[in-house]
């Protein structure tokens, strides 16, 4: 039996969930189009959709939002979200934004034109979406190791430096306007990067003079594991290892809704100086003025304290063996998942549970709907779902060599009990998975159809 590990913390203030009955999960499902998301929270009983913007905050954040400053420009609280971003961060300039994907959608309206690519280890939905709606080609490089589930590599986020090299020879740096890498890797499993890795990554960016933007999420927990698993950084603090990790790159994208443990937030940080006043009038266009950036005041103040709380080596002890008792409990079930644990989530092989539906069929989709009808519990399919698009040159449909269910697990928010429940109801679907049908889309739009698309069972 896994050890679950103790929670660093106590619970101060809770929230009362309800199991919605059997009988009913399955009218819920037909109104929602059997898309999850479309569906109320109040008909959740275990919410694994996603860790972003979810988790609990601390006792220290809600005072931080007591001394939120709502002026509109230079607020104290934009200053303290400053100190907090240098002395984490290390880069010259930055901009508060929403959330991630709208600082992805002001560097790619800065940055990228048509016909452009951008590599990566693997793009995310909203940053690969991003790229897309501005013309742009997102490519994924990410090492062969990383669609081999079972395979135990210690840094399945690595990019395939050889890959990198020749999509550069061949595209031309020129079609390239920046290039990224994902930590951890989100749509490959929530696996980490190795600094070997991004020292690799950011000595090919930079000897071709491209631009290095790292979209740092869960940076925190990638930098974790690099203390965990890489040679020379056992006795490194997890803030060493950041400030280490970030010099390496021009700028970076985060959602701050992970690893800051905050409900709304995002940075844009960079480097260059001609980039920066680009990017302030984008963000004055879209987001709001760039002391603010779209959040109140309140949002800014907790994620400076959160971004602090995102890097204590205690929480993340606990919050990377969470992940890792789950993984085992569903292992131990029959249920096969990305190897190793990644960091913020689980990621079930819905293609080895539902061998019998093609991808055309959606099997991740098809394993998301049996986890709410048997549990009332809520996931999200990478796969595709999120990923096959038609080829630009051919039109032909290309399908994403993963199937997999997530369950992102909220920071500080759910025990042990909930953690065996998903595995125990994982392991009653496992007995009957040969029953399981898939899905046809009733609707879906171009980009980012995962959010809105509607379904019926075939």
């Amino acid at each position: 039996m896994p050890t679950y590990p103790p929670e660093p913390f106590r619970i101060k203030v809770i929230e009362p969930i309800r199991l919605v009955p059997p009988e009913e999960r399955e009218a819920k499902l037909k109104e929602a189009g059997y898309n999850l998301f479309s569906m109320k929270a109040e008909d959740i009983f275990i919410d694994l959709l996603t860790d972003s913007g979810t988790g609990a905050m601390s006792q220290e954040q809600w005072a931080a939002v007591m001394r939120g400053d709502e002026s509109y420009a230079g607020a104290r609280s934009f200053y303290r979200l400053k100190a907090a971003v240098e002395d984490i961060f290390g880069f010259k300039y930055f901009v508060p934004a929403h959330q991630g994907r709208a600082a992805e959608n002001i560097l790619s309206a800065c940055l990228v034109k048509p016909g452009q690519y951008v590599p990566s280890n693997m793009h995310f939905d909203t940053t690969d979406a991003n790229i897309r709606a501005r013309g742009g080609r997102p490519i994924n490089l990410v090492i062969d190791e990383a669609f081999d589930p079972a395979n135990p590599h210690p840094f399945k986020g690595n990019m395939d430096i050889a890959k990198l090299k020749a999509f550069i020879e061949k595209t031309g740096a020129e079609k390239i306007p920046f290039g990224m890498v994902t930590v951890t890797n989100n749509a490959g499993g929530g696996q980490p990067v190795s600094m070997e890795n991004l020292k690799a990554i950011a000595e090919v960016y930079h000897s071709h003079k491209i631009p290095f933007f790292i979209d740092a999420a869960r940076y925190a927990e990638n930098c974790y594991f690099i203390k965990q698993r890489e040679s020379g950084y056992a006795s490194k603090s997890v803030k060493e290892i950041a400030r280490e990790m970030f010099s390496l790159a021009d700028g970076m994208t985060m959602s701050a809704k992970k690893d800051a443990i905050v409900n709304i937030g995002g940075l844009l940080c960079m480097n260059d100086e001609t980039l920066f006043q680009n990017v302030k009038n984008e963000l004055i266009l879209r987001e709001g003025f760039p002391t603010y950036g779209g959040l109140a005041g309140r949002d800014l103040d907790a994620m400076a304290v959160g971004l602090y709380e995102g890097i204590d080596e205690a929480y993340l002890s606990y919050r990377l063996a969470q992940t890792a008792y789950l993984v085992a409990r569903i292992n131990e079930a029959g249920i096969p998942s990305i190897q190793p644990a990644g960091g913020h989530a689980v990621y079930l092989d819905a293609q080895a549970v539902l061998p019998h539906i093609p991808q055309s069929e959606f099997p991740g989709q098809a394993l998301a709907v049996e986890l709410y009808r048997e549990g009332a519990i809520r996931g999200v399919e990478i796969g595709s779902v999120m990923f096959a698009y038609p080829d630009p040159d051919t039109g032909k449909m290309i399908y994403p060599k993963l199937e997999l269910l997530r369950l992102a697990i909220p920071r500080r928010t759910y025990t042990q009990t909930h953690m065996d429940y998903v595995a125990d109801t994982l392991a009653k679907i496992k007995a009957r998975a040969a029953s399981i049908r898939g899905y046809k889309f009733t609707y879906a739009p171009e980009l980012l159809r995962h959010f809105t698309a509607r379904f019926e069972p075939l």
